[in-house]
């Protein structure tokens, strides 16, 4: 039998909520909290189911500021790098390293065109004097071994310092060139008056143009041999001291009509000599 005594539920008493939180004994009476019968902040009011409050979500903020400041020094060393790049770039600059051509004997590569202003391009045999002088010829032919080379032999003179004429050598040599072959010549040699080397030799008698009969005075001296490149003016041998001896008055014989001197020429069978052990 029902206890006639028991609680009533009240009828003007909202239902219980089954999810609601028994209040904490703090959340009544104490100072700043709300009075009895407001629900307490952050609670669900009667009458209104309750739910569990979701945690706030983990902020980021942290993480992507982390992530700027290593982009941030990352930036900064790459430029500091790209700075002192360029700082260093004029100090050690890269040359690109060029092939070396070599070649074998007999097979030299076309010579460059010699580096002074007296080349010129030879139109005739005449103008290869013009090596002795300083100069080089242009078209002359490559100089590459001393065997298979042609040369022509010039000379000056007492009276003619700075004049060269051309002298016969052996035509049955291998280094002889006709001179309509001045193409072919890849060699010069030339026979130079020493100074103060004239010395007596003979008195030859001739006979002026003018029927007159005279005295010269024919004499010896000597001549230096040097042997050239003739494309380049270059150096390329030493023929030696050629002899120009007066033993005998010659049957031609061309002298200063004013001093009456005659100078011997140098001695070709010496000349044919040095040549043959330049290019043997």
């Amino acid at each position: 039998m029902s206890d006639p005594y028991a609680q009533q539920p009240d009828p003007y008493r909202p239902p219980t909520d089954p999810y609601a939180q028994p209040a904490s004994p703090q959340q009544y009476g104490a100072p700043g909290q709300p009075y009895s019968g407001q629900p307490a902040y952050g609670q669900q009011p009667y009458g209104q189911p309750g739910y569990a409050q979701q945690p706030p979500a983990k902020s980021n903020k942290g993480l992507i500021i982390g992530i700027i400041a290593v982009a941030a020094v990352l930036l900064l060393i790459l430029c500091a790098i790209g700075v002192a790049v360029l700082a260093n770039a004029d100090d050690d600059p890269v040359v690109p390293t060029t092939p070396t051509r070599t070649s074998t004997p007999g097979t030299s590569a076309a010579a460059p065109p010699p580096g002074n202003n007296n080349a010129i391009t030879a139109d005739s045999s005449s103008d290869f004097g013009d090596v002795c002088s300083g100069g080089a010829i242009l078209n002359a032919a490559e100089y590459t071994t001393p065997a298979s080379a042609k040369a022509y032999v010039f000379a000056n003179s007492p009276t003619r310092p700075t004049g060269w004429s051309y002298k016969s050598i052996d035509s049955r040599a291998s280094y002889y060139a006709k001179s309509a072959d001045y193409a072919q010549v890849s060699v010069v040699g030339c026979l130079r008056y020493v100074e103060g080397s004239e010395a007596a030799g003979q008195k030859c008698d001739v006979k002026a143009s003018d029927g007159k009969k005279l005295t010269v005075d024919y004499l010896s001296s000597r001549y230096t041999l040097t042997f050239h490149n003739a494309r380049t003016g270059e150096k390329i041998g030493d023929g030696g001291t050629v002899n120009a001896p007066a033993n005998r008055c010659p049957s031609f014989l061309t002298y200063n009509k004013e001093t009456l001197k005659s100078y011997a020429s140098p001695d070709t069978a010496s000349v044919d000599a040095a040549l043959k052990k330049m290019f043997s």
